[in-house]
């Protein structure tokens, strides 16, 4: 195979991947509250508890609005090296980071 075709072929399915765990459903109910919760309390702790900033940049849908998806799922799940932001990745699934994104970007944490 050329590499420019296995290049081409890791793109796609990075793609594929990207969009089942978008399209993939949103977590039960409880489990909602949950993420919601530790959004609030774990992130509010460098994030400001309204999401406005603070040690950490604002997490509205004003300021998340030009970020992709999966770059925000990747900074959730993978942290920041050499910042305070920790990897997530032990607590919270790809699918879940992704329903977080999507209520961040909407602005809905407080309705839940």
């Amino acid at each position: 195979m050329r590499p420019d075709a296995t290049a081409w072929i890791g793109a796609a399915l990075a793609i594929a991947v990207a969009q089942a765990a978008a399209a993939a459903p949103d977590p039960l109910p409880e489990r909602q509250n949950e993420l919601i919760y530790r959004l609030k309390q774990d992130c509010g702790s460098c994030h400001g508890l309204t999401m406005k900033g603070g040690l950490g940049p604002p997490l509205l849908p004003e300021t998340l609005v030009d970020k992709p998806d999966d770059a925000l799922v990747d900074v959730i799940l993978d942290g920041v090296p050499g910042t305070p932001m920790p990897p997530w990745n032990f607590e919270i699934s790809k699918v879940e980071a992704h329903w977080l994104v999507r209520q961040m970007k909407k602005g809905t944490i407080d309705d839940h």
